[in-house]
């Protein structure tokens, strides 16, 4: 394996412990991502990500790209059964039959946000400040806000999206900010409140 890269900065606890992980703490965890079909791909890998740990859907998410359309929403909402098929023969993905549904599923169910799916999720980023989080142990795996968007996409027909699967993506598209103190990402006095441990299996 690649070495992890060392250098003067100091990081989130787990944000050194694989390469793939300095370049997703540097460049994107945490770091406000807008648009519908980016939050659409950010929603279905958090999906994908349950029960996994977060690496390895980041070193397959070249592979999820190519398979899932680069998660264009209209492009995955036409997807069929045959191409259900084809996604269970993947093997440079997640094979999850029940995942892969759900995908395809939200898709469609994006499709039928009015204000869209960017302006949805964002609607639930706390607008109160917090004092940013010390260590990786001072931060929650839900809160009240990704609690309260994962019951809004239930009621929209969203599925596999649970409060703590709301909560990652939070974090990780920069609607809450949950960089320790000490992490040279942490450039605000204070994150936006709310937090789960880095990356949910990072504790």
């Amino acid at each position: 394996m690649e070495p992890v890269p060392t250098d003067d900065r100091v990081r989130c606890a787990w944000g050194d412990s694989a390469p793939e992980y300095v370049t997703y703490h540097d460049e994107e965890w945490g770091t406000p991502l807008h648009g519908d079909d980016a939050l659409f791909e950010r929603l279905c890998l958090e999906a994908f990500q349950s029960g996994l740990s977060w690496i390895t859907i980041l070193r397959k998410r070249p592979a999820f790209r190519a398979a899932f359309a680069g998660f264009r929403i209209d492009a995955v909402a036409a997807f069929t059964a045959d191409d259900e098929a084809r996604l269970m023969a993947d093997a440079g993905i997640v094979r999850n039959r029940a995942k892969i549904a759900a995908a395809v599923r939200n898709a469609r169910a994006a499709q039928e946000v009015p204000e869209g799916l960017s302006a949805l999720l964002w609607s639930f980023a706390p607008a109160a400040p917090r004092p940013r989080p010390a260590t990786m142990a001072d931060v929650p795996a839900t809160t009240a806000e990704s609690t309260a968007m994962a019951k809004e996409l239930k009621r929209r027909g969203f599925v596999f999206v649970g409060p703590t699967t709301a909560y990652a993506l939070m974090q990780a598209t920069g609607m809450v900010d949950d960089h320790v103190a000490t992490c040279f990402r942490a450039t605000r006095p204070g994150a936006q409140v709310g937090s789960a441990a880095g990356i949910r299996d990072h504790g």
